[in-house]
């Protein structure tokens, strides 16, 4: 007798839909989880059909749901690989039409005939590939996150149907079925329209028409890309009249009051916002209060939404506004900037969110006026110094617009102070008059760049920037570094504790200086997701030694303004937590404040993914030339 699955709110009428379209109750990946969970917990699933789709289902919690971010990013990161792998499209299946459509362009827009050779076909292939990666991965995000309250059925059904689809076809309102040789990207993901049709189809299950006969019709169909094509064109963004509008109120939804409400207020208005979807108003509503900020309408009343803040657990958890990628635009700011001071220190959390897009939009009104940027204004554009924080999902899409046109490398000179041929873009053109370094890395590279004392490095401008940094380490117990972390409030995970509890971890017992290069995989020059062998040996090969573990400490009580959401990881020797994982410190920042917590770094088993960051120690060059001593990538892998 099988045993029965345990299911969350709404599932079985979700597994009801993938079992009539997919079978995927019998499909060969049901029938291997069941073979699993029988081998690994004797338990033999039902042969119910929703039963089996569930414990399906059931497998991408167990890989995504870890018990830290991190993990959990890094589980989801291996899915995606899996996605990447086999949706996206490979150089070879570019169709080569693609490139003579590329060459019409190029004459109709007064560029002559030009010729694709092999250098330009290869930039050409990595934009569709990347562009096609982050247009599906803007889905994989969104649906494996805690702000898509839908069942794990309407979750599989969306993403099975999205890798099938290509771009909008706006003329024809439709997405056209993707081939093998499809290069455009994936669909653009408006949460606010993927709410009306989850909702639909929920509702439908339980025996509810929608209002709409039409959408009604095609809601029979079960078909995700008419359903959605239908929403986004009912999804109507607020216009230039209506935005130009600023004076309005704001309204505020009690935790627990009815959702109703609040969607009704949104629905039509074209915001994005997933709130507009009853099951995640709910959800939401049941976290915290919800408050909304109208402007006026054309009759004069406020109807039209424009940015909202939502708490959960007596906390801000997002701000969000009607902007690409939920970003604030350029009226709401100094109204949701007045808004947050009621909610004392909570609102200060986000003072420099609206500091950086003021500024955003004063360099563009600059921008617009053909006015020259001044060399903080670059620097901050550029995102030198510190990463520019908005309200959205992403990066505010202003970014890129003021960037496309200029010429970074008559920007350069002017941000750096130095003149164009003090930048050096090989290592053999380092000189001693060297002021920056954009070029590839190579062995004995940060010798040279530390003998030179050129401060800004990087492997491409301005994406690929390496941090280099001193570090005071030694000199304090295991026991000072916990208590001083302790003291600044900072959060310590237990496998972080049980880690620096370890005899594995020492400290030296007196003061010493390291020097730090921080960097990612992708940096390094690896493809494709390495191994933490692959990526420990790749820094050996460019002159970088793992660092002690007191570093891990050490630097997080330096790192206090770490920017929120970013982390890192410590490239050090793996030291073993109570229950046997190998991991490494990592230091990160969420809204609970900074951490130093572990991350599992099996040898030769954990894929690392090209935007993962590491922070090793530049080996010292008398260790490797004068003294000829092996550093310590080679007492590492010595074999």
């Amino acid at each position: 007798m099988g045993r029965s699955i345990e299911y969350m709110e709404g599932s079985e009428a979700s597994n009801q839909l993938l079992k009539n379209k997919y079978n995927l109750h019998d499909s060969p990946e049901a029938k291997t989880a069941a073979l699993r969970r029988e081998q690994r917990t004797g338990e033999r699933v039902a042969q119910n059909p929703l039963d089996r789709i569930q414990n399906y289902l059931n497998r991408f919690h167990e890989i995504i749901d870890q018990d830290t971010p991190e993990r959990s990013e890094h589980a989801l990161d291996l899915i995606k690989g899996r996605f990447h792998r086999k949706y996206v499209i490979k150089p070879n299946e570019i169709p080569e039409d693609y490139f003579e459509n590329q060459r019409r362009l190029a004459r109709e827009q007064g560029h002559g005939d030009i010729q694709i050779d092999q250098q330009t076909r290869k930039q050409l292939t990595e934009v569709i590939i990347a562009d096609q990666t982050s247009s599906l991965d803007k889905w994989m995000d969104y649906l494996s996150s805690s702000d898509a309250p839908y069942s794990d059925g309407l979750k599989y059904w969306t993403l099975r149907s999205v890798v099938d689809m290509a771009e909008y076809d706006k003329d024809r309102k439709t997405y056209p079925q993707r081939s093998k040789g499809t290069t455009k990207p994936f669909p653009d993901l408006n949460r606010e329209a993927l709410a009306y049709v989850l909702d639909a189809v929920e509702k439908k299950y339980q025996g509810q028409k929608s209002s709409d006969p039409e959408f009604d019709n095609i809601l029979k169909t079960e078909n995700f890309a008419k359903l959605y094509a239908w929403a986004i064109e009912k999804v109507t963004p607020a216009s230039e009249e209506e935005l130009s509008a600023t004076n309005g109120a704001w309204v505020k939804y009690n935790q627990d009051s009815d959702h109703m409400p609040l969607v009704q207020s949104l629905q039509g208005h074209g915001t994005g916002w997933c709130t507009a979807g009853e099951s995640t108003a709910q959800t939401q509503l049941q976290g915290g209060d919800f408050y909304v900020y109208y402007s006026m309408d054309k009759a004069g009343k406020p109807t039209v939404p424009r940015a909202a803040i939502r708490m959960e657990g007596g906390k801000i958890a997002e701000v969000r506004g009607i902007a690409p990628e939920q970003n604030l635009d350029s009226g709401a700011v100094h109204i949701v900037e007045e808004k947050l001071t009621e909610f004392g220190a909570e609102g200060e959390r986000y003072k420099k969110r609206v500091h950086d897009m003021e500024l955003l939009t004063a360099i563009g009104n600059k921008v617009q006026k053909a006015l020259m940027l001044d060399r903080d204004e670059l620097l901050f554009l550029y995102e030198v110094n510190t990463p520019i924080d908005g309200f959205g999902y992403g990066k505010d899409p202003r970014i890129s617009q003021l960037r496309f046109g200029r010429q970074p490398y008559d920007d350069l000179p002017i941000m750096f102070e130095c003149t164009p041929d003090q930048i050096a873009h090989k290592a053999s053109e380092i000189k001693p008059h060297t002021k920056a370094y954009i070029g590839p890395l190579e062995k004995g590279i940060f010798n040279r760049l530390q003998q030179a004392g050129i401060e800004h490095v990087y492997t491409s401008f301005p994406e690929g920037k390496i941090r280099m940094q001193k570090l005071e380490i030694g000199g304090k117990s295991k026991q000072q570094l916990v208590a001083e972390m302790k003291q600044q409030g900072i959060n310590i995970y237990e496998y972080a504790q049980q880690m620096i509890d370890s005899p594995d971890f020492t400290t030296l017992p007196q003061k010493d200086d390291i020097d730090l290069v921080r960097l990612t995989v992708q940096d390094l020059g690896l493809k494709g997701t390495p191994t933490t062998d692959e990526v420990y040996a790749k820094a050996g090969e460019l002159g970088l030694d793992l660092c002690p573990a007191e570093v891990g400490p050490h630097l997080r009580l330096k790192d206090t303004n770490q920017p929120l959401g970013e982390w890192y990881f410590i490239g050090m020797k793996q030291i073993a937590d109570r229950v046997g994982y190998p991991g490494v410190f990592y230091l990160a920042r969420d809204g609970d404040g900074l951490w130093l917590s572990d991350g599992w770094a099996r040898p030769d088993d954990v894929a690392w993914s090209p935007g993962h960051e590491f922070v090793f120690a530049l080996r010292k060059e008398t260790e490797t030339q004068t003294l000829k001593t092996p550093g310590l990538f080679d007492r590492i892998f010595k074999r």
